[in-house]
């Protein structure tokens, strides 16, 4: 007699099989199927920060790409390179290092 009272109180859509069906199945693929929202949302999320990182190291292979041309077809650009790159100086010079103040806070984290 309780048992039909609480089952009277539940709304007619809840007690219809393929409605019951119907949520039992979202939540399965929500949550537990291998393939589940939550893990393709992720791999999603990955996929793009991938393709960003695709973008941003072919940018950078071909900005260093015409890097090493200059080095390799001009002296003059090799002597550059080396001199600020490097701080390399000939014997009879002085070299002064001007940094800005985030160059030199970065450049003290590299020698700790």
């Amino acid at each position: 007699m309780i048992k039909l009272k609480l089952i009277d109180k539940i709304p007619p859509a809840f007690r219809n099989k393929y409605f019951l069906t119907v949520v039992i199945f979202i939540i399965w693929i929500t949550l537990f199927d291998s393939n589940n929202l939550v893990s393709r949302y992720k791999s999603l999320r990955e996929l793009h920060k991938l393709k960003r990182d695709k973008e941003y190291f072919t940018n950078r292979i071909e900005s260093d790409r015409k890097k090493l041309h200059e080095l390799k077809t001009d002296n003059k650009n090799l002597e550059k390179f080396a001199r600020e790159q490097y701080r390399m100086k000939k014997p009879d010079e002085d070299l002064y290092i001007i940094m800005s103040p985030s160059e030199d806070r970065k450049n003290n984290r590299r020698n700790r």
